[in-house]
């Protein structure tokens, strides 16, 4: 398995590690990023190649690995399905919805099943479990769900001082980094947004709220970028913004409160799941899942926060199983990945139409967009549990 990849930052290099490891013949034969900052730790050694186009002719590769900035991968994948190769491309996958139909025309010209997307969240034990529920009937068409995602100070000044604090990069916050959540409740629904409503801004990383000293100072700057970055995450130029509510409307009928915020010092990452047969609660970061009958009787209750896995992989222990499966996939020991690139569009989609309802302080209704991105005729893809 020969594999090249655009972008040799911190995430694509902890997924490579991880993948060399559980893949002994896999091979990192080339990458491309004018400035890389975690060679280390695919192989210092690695042939650095000027063009995406030149690595994908030359270095004849089986697996092209999409790790640069946010507004790169339309380009990059549009090289990797030309060349015909197997692409590998990181969240989120484009940041407009004229990047998501320019991608849909492509993927209905060359095919979806080559583009594998690292929506890891899928890959969870959490997620796991959860199906395993879902398919036996426990839970039934979901009624309601509220959820979130808060992050700590200093993983919100990251994204205050990189180069995701731009939506001209990023797509903006709440498609960077809430595109795993839209994307579960969408498979845990098994439909997807039909209306919004948004509401949110800049409320904790503003000039008023700066460290008073240099040990607090300390903490917003606990995860380095590396790349069109910024030193103050309080002073920062970026338009992303920092807290945000959204309220949707699935086309099943079922409704969702949803809530971020990135300045949370005891931080989690929850959801609440409610049908006219029971429930399911859990936890990302503090590591649980807890699934009950109308009935109150106990269908599983599980506790993931000791383990091997769970301390030594990101993502709650996600990546490791993310990138087994993957190999798997690669192997044809798996026939199929819980997770599709169409999946991904159309959680993006999602979450730029929330975002638009935040700016326009609108309802939006997303009917037409989907009649436009529904007209590329993309297989659907419903979950499967890959073991």
């Amino acid at each position: 398995m020969r594999i090249v990849t655009a972008g040799i930052g911190l995430r694509s290099g902890h997924v490579l590690s991880i993948l060399r490891k559980t893949m002994p013949e896999a091979k990192i034969v080339g990458y491309y990023d004018p400035q890389p900052s975690h060679l280390d730790m695919i192989g210092l050694e690695t042939p650095r190649y000027p063009s995406v186009e030149d690595m994908l002719s030359d270095a004849n590769p089986d697996l092209f690995f999409i790790g640069s900035p946010n507004e790169f991968h339309l380009e990059q994948i549009a090289l990797g399905l030309k060349a015909g190769v197997r692409i590998f491309t990181e969240k989120p996958v484009v940041v407009s919805l004229q990047q998501t139909m320019q991608l849909a025309e492509l993927l209905a010209e060359y095919g979806s099943a080559r583009v594998m997307v690292g929506l890891v969240l899928r890959h969870s034990q959490h997620m796991k479990d959860l199906r395993i529920a879902l398919d036996a009937g426990v839970l039934g068409p979901i009624a309601s769900l509220e959820a979130n995602e808060h992050i700590a100070p200093y993983h919100g000044a990251f994204f205050m001082r990189d180069w995701r604090r731009m939506h001209g990069h990023s797509g903006g916050f709440m498609l960077e980094k809430c595109c795993h959540d839209l994307d579960l409740y969408n498979m845990i629904t098994g439909s997807r947004p039909k209306r919004v409503a948004s509401f949110g801004g800049r409320r904790s990383f503003l000039p008023a709220h700066a460290p008073a000293s240099n040990s607090e100072s300390d903490i917003f700057h606990m995860k380095k970028s590396v790349w069109n970055s910024v030193d103050d995450p309080f002073q920062s130029d970026g338009d992303i913004v920092d807290c945000q509510t959204a309220v949707v409307e699935f086309e099943s009928g079922a409704s969702m409160s949803f809530h971020t915020n990135t300045n949370v010092p005891d931080e989690h990452r929850r959801f609440c799941i409610i049908d006219a047969k029971g429930m399911a609660e859990g936890d990302f970061v503090r590591g649980y899942l807890k699934i009950t009958r109308r009935d109150g009787s106990i269908f599983a209750d599980h506790d993931y926060s000791n383990g091997t896995l769970a301390e030594m992989s990101a993502h709650y222990g996600a990546d490791h199983l993310m990138v087994q499966d993957i190999v798997a996939f690669l192997r044809q020991e798996k026939d199929a990945l819980p997770v599709s690139i169409v999946d991904a569009l159309e959680a993006g989609i999602g979450e730029l139409a929330i975002d638009q309802a935040r700016e326009s302080g609108q309802i939006v209704n997303l009917s037409s967009i989907w009649a436009e991105f529904d007209r590329y005729n993309l297989p659907a893809r419903k979950d499967q549990d890959v073991g």
